[in-house]
């Protein structure tokens, strides 16, 4: 059994358990269903077949219809038509999550609302259409489909590890005048959180309103319920994403993965990072811990106040949420030294649009020298496996970064499985040996990057609330593919080891585990 210790693996350890449970029970059910099939109902036997298999015939129908990725739709197909009940009892609980529904309609209702709050800046797309044509076209899919504007008049500082990260926050959070803003996956209730909440009170008591937001799953068995009361009560106001309730949001796939910091409006952070010990290597559960991060100053913050905002107010409809939002989202007055182009986004499962992948498959799309990604998690769909050996194939240097020590065994199993079809069409693997790597980031050609909390994989770019930033022309892109070639540097090229493929024993199981990892 793996020996899950971060924040991270405890919580989706336990999200496991509690799909291992049900899968259980469908297999049970599907067990039942045969044994009555041969023993108690063989009158009913053929009847019973018939309609079990039409009606999975039609949700099979049903499901290929679906305008998704057939790397997500096929593992349901290929499971209720060998295992009708247990596909379907399965589907229905899982894949067909109707706990969403009322979400969709509530975040829906807050997006109307801020959205139209951001400015159109259609300006300085322009702009950068002329400076940079291959960046404007991420940029204005961004824009068009996000609804999140290119913005300059923007500094951007890269922090190459956590520590550095969490050291500026603490700095800047100290200055609040008049509101934090903090959403993060996961909290640890240990050193590291404490020197961020001494901070807190200390503006509180100011006169700073304070607000704190994070993921129940994120961080369950790392703070208690009290947590969230403690904060209270000390005058931080504090709402907690989909508190995990037994028997009620078993299956609510969708968790808060995004990581903001917003200060007055005009001072923002975002990155890889959670508020827990290890990402600050305080703590060393897998050798050393590689994450990133940047602050934002300036006209771009205002796209983290509002992300964070959507989170804030759109989480539960029996909350008092803001009547006066525009207070929040004042008109700064702020003189950049930097000249380039920063567009915060955000990706949400409460729409269709896959934002997070299409902006990595556009980054590979629009290479022409080189594109490189690092992330803790390789579990990606046909499409991106498909841009990202296109790009490669085309010349382009396509370099991918994972960690040398994993977190989660299993995941890593899947990880490595898509090394072999990915090096044979050019694209090379590094694994960071050190430890863990979590950042999540890529850049190209030396004029675009981004960074942020999306991780290639499934749960990430399909089921989870996610923000990055989207970069160009500026220090940050340079700082990045630096920093991206000293991790490589510290890192073992496994680029031909998997040239020449694996054992078919090790390629059978891995692709089983590829067939379903996108239920996991």
């Amino acid at each position: 059994m793996v020996n899950d210790t971060t924040v991270e693996g405890k919580a989706k350890m336990k999200n496991g358990v509690k799909r291992l449970m049900f899968c259980g029970i469908a297999i049970l059910l599907q067990l039942i269903f045969w044994v009555l099939l041969f023993l108690k109902l063989n009158q009913y036997a053929q009847f019973l077949d018939y309609a079990t298999r039409i009606f999975s015939l039609f949700l099979v129908l049903a499901i290929y219809s679906e305008n998704k990725t057939s790397t997500v739709k096929m593992p349901w197909i290929i499971l209720i038509l060998v295992a009708p009940v247990l596909g379907v009892v399965l589907y229905l609980l899982i894949g067909l999550d109707f706990s969403t529904w009322n979400m969709r309609k509530r975040y829906r209702m807050i997006d109307d609302v801020l959205l139209p709050k951001l400015p159109n800046n259609t300006d300085v797309l322009e702009k950068l259409r002329q400076n940079n044509p291959k960046a404007c076209g991420i940029a204005s899919y961004l824009h068009g489909y996000s609804k999140y504007p290119v913005y300059q008049n923007t500094d951007v500082t890269y922090y190459d590890d956590a520590a550095k990260g969490l050291e500026a926050q603490l700095t800047e959070l100290a200055k609040a005048e008049h509101f934090i803003f903090m959403e993060y996956h996961a909290i640890e209730n240990e050193e590291s959180w404490k020197r961020i909440q001494d901070v807190l009170e200390e503006r509180v008591k100011a006169g700073v309103e304070v607000r704190v937001f994070y993921d129940d799953m994120g961080s369950i068995g790392f703070v208690n319920k009290d947590f969230a009361h403690s904060l209270e009560a000390k005058g931080i106001a504090c709402r907690v994403f989909n508190p995990f309730v037994p028997g009620l949001n078993m299956f609510l796939n969708n968790r808060d993965h995004r990581k903001i910091t917003v200060i007055d409006g005009k001072v923002g952070f975002t990155g890889g990072y959670n508020l827990a010990n290890e990402y600050f290597n305080v703590t060393h559960p897998y050798g050393d811990w590689k994450d990133t991060g940047i602050r934002l100053k300036g006209d771009a913050v205002r796209s983290l106040t509002v992300t964070f905002l959507e989170m804030w107010n759109a989480i539960r409809a029996n909350d008092a949420d803001d009547a006066d939002l525009d207070r929040y989202l004042p008109d700064i007055t702020y003189q950049a030294k930097q000249q380039g182009f920063i567009q915060p986004y955000a990706d949400s499962p409460m729409d269709d649009e896959q934002v997070g992948e299409n902006v990595y498959i556009s980054m590979a799309n629009k290479a022409e020298r080189y594109c490189w990604f690092v992330t803790p998690y390789l579990i990606i769909t046909d499409e991106m496996a498909q841009a990202l050996s296109l790009a490669a194939k085309r010349g382009v240097d396509v370099r991918i970064i994972t960690p040398g020590i994993p977190d989660k065994k299993l995941i890593y199993s899947i990880t490595r499985s898509f090394y072999s079809g990915l090096v044979k069409n050019g694209v090379r693997i590094y694994e960071w040996t050190p430890g863990f790597c979590h950042a999540k980031m890529s850049v190209a050609d030396d004029c675009m990057a981004t960074c942020g909390t999306i991780n290639l994989d499934y749960r990430s770019l399909y089921h989870h609330f996610e923000n990055g930033c989207f970069m160009a022309d500026c220090a940050a892109v340079t700082e990045i593919r630096e920093d991206m070639e000293r991790t490589m540097a510290e890192s073992r090229e496994v680029t031909e080891q998997y040239r020449s493929g694996q054992k078919a024993q090790l390629r059978l199981g891995q692709m089983f585990l590829r067939l379903f990892a996108e239920l996991l």
